[in-house]
């Protein structure tokens, strides 16, 4: 998508694969100061080597001391903190670990509608129940606690509700969470003793004005011990999403709280098995945690670069919302965060028919028409899941701002026309 890469987590990563390079006049001091850092934590001081399962120690340190940066000083033990294969690979082994049970006792997980078809495909994978609850897209994809409790209420008759999940800031939906939605979902969770999954992978993505990112973690811690020791919570990061990009290296980490030892334990044995993640993912996520500070060689570049990519993709959220609600038949809520616009389209009753002939749901069939005429690809809403009757498709804000300008103006030539023809 043109997006470029950060210059001083590219440089790490290369000084931490060649080593030979740290003698090299071409690479700055910082950078040299990190890579031997990790490397001295590998075997063999190399990045070639196994690390343990957990992660590599120090990267763990410098997560714990992130997280606690981030939430104003809300301890962090790097013991909780676990590296993994992309957050994908966390949340698949945190369900794992969760699911059990048959009949009427098969763990339950609860998850937004619309979600990230990760969790339907793990939830289907570990054979466990998907138990949906709705985002409010009147109100810019709330949620509400009432909801919650109608959800889990109704799926208590055909299985064991233990998880629920969260995105935040969403995906496809792109909203930001408040304060107070956090609390009253901590609230619940704590009542109903539910695991919570906090997906975080876009925490440094927000771009509205009013809105900021808060973490489950830190209200959680907030919110008194009685709350802070009970509430069981797995928070996910990533260096695939924020202003890095960096999906290739599957770089994530997990934070798991008040996890009970002897799960812990087993949580642990799970991760053996698949050895460890990717140490050069590894290597990158330290970077997305301890970048270059004030004082340091790099730090203008860094500082530099990273603005750059959120102010732009903050510029094309805006962009793509202003031009969606100017086109008749689309609406579509503020972009508050994430990489996605999930507009809804209003689809006349001729195509949905047409669609039907062709064994295809009408937002599917929208979107092939799309992709035929214009070679623009989105994804339709019924991936996603939405509110019988109602149709989206979700698309992706990061194509440089001229070559979105050009793709949201086909966009709208190809919406008017498919209206005409299906009036």
């Amino acid at each position: 998508m043109g997006q470029r890469p950060i210059t001083f987590l590219r440089q790490v990563v290369a000084l931490c694969t060649y080593p030979n390079l740290l003698d090299s006049p071409s690479f700055p001091e910082d950078a040299k100061k990190r890579a031997r850092r990790i490397l001295q934590d590998c075997g063999g001081n190399s990045l070639g080597s196994y690390s343990a399962s957990q992660g590599i120690n120090c990267i763990r340190e410098d997560v714990a001391a992130y997280i606690e940066r981030r939430d104003g000083g809300v301890p962090a033990d790097p013991d909780n903190i676990y590296l993994t294969t992309g957050a994908s690979d966390g949340i698949t082994t945190i369900l794992k670990i969760l699911v059990s049970g048959g009949g009427k006792s098969r763990t339950g997980v609860m998850i937004p509608i619309p979600q990230y078809p990760l969790y339907s495909a793990v939830i289907s994978e570990l054979n466990a129940i998907q138990v949906n609850y709705y985002l409010d897209e009147e109100n810019c994809w709330a949620l509400y606690v009432n909801e919650l409790r109608r959800s889990l209420n109704e799926a208590k008759a055909y299985c064991n509700p233990k998880v629920l999940c969260i995105i935040n800031p969403g995906n496809p939906t792109g909203q930001v969470q408040s304060r107070k939605c956090i609390e009253d979902v901590i609230h619940f969770a704590w009542e109903e003793k539910l695991f919570l999954l906090a997906d975080e992978v876009y925490q440094d993505n927000v771009y509205s004005e009013g809105c900021q990112f808060h973490s489950f973690k830190k209200i959680l811690y907030e919110m008194g011990p009685e709350y802070y020791n009970n509430v069981e919570l797995a928070s996910f990061h990533s260096t695939s999403k924020g202003y890095m990009g960096e999906c290739g290296y599957r770089g994530g980490y997990m934070e798991v709280i008040n996890l009970h030892p002897e799960i812990k334990g087993q949580l642990v044995k799970l991760l053996s098995v698949r050895i460890c993640p990717p140490v050069s993912g590894q290597a990158a996520m330290d970077i997305v945690v301890n970048p270059p500070v004030p004082g340091e060689e790099s730090y203008s570049q860094f500082i530099k670069e990273k603005e750059s990519v959120l102010n732009n993709l903050a510029k094309k959220a805006k962009l793509t919302e202003d031009m969606f609600n100017t086109v008749p038949g689309i609406n579509c809520n503020p972009l508050q965060g994430a990489l996605y616009a999930f507009p809804r389209i209003f689809i006349p009753s001729k195509a949905i028919e047409e669609a039907k002939a062709h064994k295809m749901a009408p937002d599917m069939f929208y979107c092939m028409k799309l992709l035929e005429e214009t070679g623009i690809c989105v994804v339709p809403g019924s991936g996603f899941g939405q509110r019988e009757g109602t149709y989206h498709f979700r698309m992706t804000v990061l194509p440089p701002v001229e070559k979105l300008k050009i793709l949201l103006e086909k966009l709208k030539d190809f919406h008017i026309k498919f209206l005409e023809k299906y009036a």
